[in-house]
């Protein structure tokens, strides 16, 4: 049995964000990705390690140490890190908290597709990008969501 397909109409003027809201909020989300994903990473990698270094997030990252060194000095510059050279890499208290919060959404995202049965590995694996892209708003009805499925 075929379901009719879904036609979606041009927005009207008032309908919602405008086209320039809404790629506006994607460019944001897109550029605030990398820091937490980093930060994110650091903050597990001193959690199981007790440090965190460049070699540890290349490899992790599948990317070149050239590539960690030149995030690195990116996340020194906006105040979320501290290194110096052939050192560990330490989070700072701004850095904290954006890898606490970044981690948060990731597994109430997660949680949510866990929630309405997509499977284990595709749930991890989809949580890590659309935790960027989600806005307040849907976050909280995926926590009201949860949080009936518990009470």
């Amino acid at each position: 049995m075929e379901s009719d397909p879904i036609k979606l109409s041009p927005t009207q003027p008032g309908d919602g964000p405008s086209d320039a809201e809404r790629f506006a909020r994607v460019r944001q989300a897109n550029q605030s990705e990398l820091a937490e994903d980093y930060v994110e990473m650091i903050a597990e990698l001193i959690e199981l390690h007790g440090e965190a270094r460049a070699t540890d997030l290349a490899d992790r990252f599948g990317v070149s140490p050239g590539t960690v060194a030149r995030t690195i000095q990116r996340l020194a510059r906006d105040g979320l890190v501290e290194s110096q050279p052939y050192r560990s890499i330490f989070l700072t208290s701004k850095g904290r908290e954006l890898a606490a919060a970044a981690r948060e959404r990731h597994l109430l995202v997660r949680d949510f597709l866990l929630a309405i049965g997509v499977g284990a590995h595709a749930a991890e694996m989809d949580a890590e990008g659309l935790e960027h892209h989600v806005g307040e708003e849907t976050l909280a009805a995926f926590r009201r969501f949860l949080d009936r499925g518990t009470a």
